[in-house]
């Protein structure tokens, strides 16, 4: 049954990604010669050659010409001709290692800091009003303050990834080893069980599917806002392509670069999920 309802919803996907290309096609084929007419010209006025090596769609290309844009980025991906013309593993890589480096930083914090706040119902509720006074802010609005604070364009970026990583994973941790059942404890209480063994054999594996349910939704928070940091703080990274090449007028690669967006987000929200379902007991 299982297998029946996988290869029906491949099929319907299959169908829906069809109609899709049928509509773009039907969209994108009014006004092609003027709009190629057009292309030509700005090449012309950037110093490129029409239709050469370094032709770029502009407007609203069709999926033949998306294609076409998409394989020459994939098939070299980490060329660099320059601060404003490096390939799209380039940009994707710094993006990810901002990410990675402010998310591992807010997991160092979170967690411990978690833990200690769910064995404790005194510091669960001290610690309350500042969580949900500071959680609601918009990691982005902290980026005047760090840059001014910081001093530098990465560092802040990172910084903000690590300011919108640490409230999920510092909530769901706490929530989860605070709701570790009763009768678990007392066992351990009554086998004489050390503070530390029973924090890493009774509470962690109870409170694990919990815990990696924050990382998990602090890791879409945190792909989410790179991209939006990325274009205040330019440089490098997938979000200063995509503002870069909005500025270029290529919407072609823009397209190009946000649906690289949702593959690498879908990638890491996969990955956690395969983590999850490791730690989650099943009856």
């Amino acid at each position: 049954m299982n297998t029946s309802i996988r290869l029906k919803a491949a099929l319907l996907s299959c169908v829906m990604l069809l109609v899709l290309l049928m509509v773009w096609q039907a969209a994108t084929r009014p006004g092609q010669q003027a709009a190629g007419a057009v292309d030509d010209e700005y090449a012309l006025l950037m110093g490129q050659a029409a239709g050469g090596a370094s032709e770029t769609v502009n407007g609203m290309p069709t999926p033949t010409q998306f294609a076409t844009l998409a394989w020459r980025q994939i098939s070299d991906p980490f060329y660099d001709n320059g601060p404003n013309d490096k390939g799209i593993g380039i940009q994707l890589a710094h993006s990810l290692a901002r990410v990675g480096l402010g998310y591992l930083i807010a997991a160092l914090v979170a967690i411990p800091l978690g833990f200690v706040i769910g064995m404790s119902p005194l510091l669960y509720k001290a610690f309350d009003p500042f969580i949900q006074l500071l959680k609601p802010i918009s990691p982005l609005a902290w980026m005047p303050i760090a840059l001014y604070t910081i001093k530098d364009s990465t560092t802040s970026a990172i910084f903000v990834i690590f300011i919108c990583s640490v409230w999920p994973m510092l909530i769901n941790t706490a929530f989860g080893v605070a709701g570790v059942r009763r009768d678990w404890l007392n066992v351990a209480r009554t086998l004489e069980v050390g503070p530390l063994r029973k924090a890493f054999r009774v509470i962690l594996p109870a409170a694990a599917p919990t815990i990696i349910t924050g990382m998990r939704i602090s890791m879409g928070i945190a792909w989410l806002v790179i991209v939006a940091a990325e274009m205040l703080i330019g440089g490098t990274g997938i979000g200063y392509f995509v503002w870069n090449e909005w500025n270029n007028l290529s919407l072609g690669n823009v397209i190009f670069a946000v649906l690289m967006i949702g593959v690498i987000g879908m990638l890491l929200d996969l990955l956690f999920a395969a983590l999850q379902r490791k730690v989650t007991y099943v009856e």
